[in-house]
């Protein structure tokens, strides 16, 4: 009698059952580590904007900037970080640059929007706990309302 060269039902239907299971493991392993990686975009383009706010302000302060009594020193947009402002110290007149390209939040599923319309924007006279539009951009943050993975919302990051 020869034997039959093959897998019988029941151990095709172990390896399939422990494939799923493998399988519902992996998946949610694979969202958190795509939301981390969201996560960590969002963390450097804030940093990115918010060091491109405070270089604009050291060169207000410096007077660098042109900059009324009024004004904070904060600029009055965001796209001013990118299209750059006439250096009042330069004798040629050259233009400082404080980002080369305004950074998209990537938690905002909108594209429509242009980067800049992806950022909430607090002014300089707006209260810290609840940021409002005003003259100038003292600080940006996420509109997302998503709960991060350590548990504190985007907008507070």
């Amino acid at each position: 009698m020869k034997q039959q060269a093959g897998f019988t039902l029941i151990e095709l239907m172990v390896t399939l059952t422990i494939l799923a299971v493998l399988a519902t493991v992996a998946l949610p392993l694979s969202q958190v580590a795509a939301t981390r990686s969201r996560e960590e975009e969002l963390r450097r383009s804030l940093w990115q904007i918010r060091n491109a706010i405070d270089q604009y302000k050291l060169a207000a302060d410096a007077g660098k900037v042109n900059k009324s009594l009024e004004d904070s020193g904060y600029p009055a947009t965001l796209e001013t970080l990118v299209e750059g402002v006439k250096d009042l110290k330069d004798p040629g007149g050259r233009k400082i640059y404080f980002l080369r390209r305004l950074p998209r939040d990537p938690f905002c599923d909108c594209p429509s929007k242009s980067n800049a319309q992806t950022w909430g924007l607090r002014s300089y006279a707006s209260p810290p706990d609840s940021p409002a539009e005003g003259r100038d951009v003292y600080d940006v943050y996420s509109l997302s309302s998503n709960i991060g993975l350590n548990g504190v919302s985007y907008r507070e990051w």
